[in-house]
């Protein structure tokens, strides 16, 4: 395949993919909405009057997610969605990297390496800390 060809495809569905992952985002973030007002209006501020007192234990498994949105949790939905929404920058800043390797680029191929690496670690720390 010519390397123009490549390019094309890349700039092309690189917004494709983007506004994808922003619209699937979307949906799970406004259904956590409507189910948190439809089934748990008061979640929140439990959660925030349990905090207050110091009865909130620890942080929650991310590998719990799919057992509690099966059992209708909403804070569950709502979790997912702002994991999804987080891939936005990830997935333009990795197609950035690919783009920049195949042009050979090299000084922007090590700036967004960098970049990539640094919101990596943030998400990684994020779910850790």
């Amino acid at each position: 395949m010519p390397k123009q060809e490549e390019d094309r495809i890349l700039r092309e569905w690189t917004p494709i993919l983007l506004r994808s992952i922003l619209i699937a985002a979307m949906i799970l973030l406004v259904a956590g909405l409507v189910m948190t007002y439809t089934f748990a209006p008061d979640y929140f501020v439990q959660r925030y009057h349990e905090a207050r007192q110091g009865h909130l234990i620890g942080r929650e498994r991310f590998a719990t997610l799919p057992d509690r949105i099966r059992a209708g949790n909403p804070h569950a939905v709502l979790t997912i969605g702002l994991f999804v929404l987080t891939l936005v920058p990830l997935a333009r800043v990795a197609f950035c990297f690919i783009l920049f390797i195949r042009e050979r680029d090299y000084t922007y191929v090590a700036l967004t390496a960098y970049v990539l690496a640094g919101l990596i670690v943030g998400v990684l720390v994020g779910s850790v800390g």
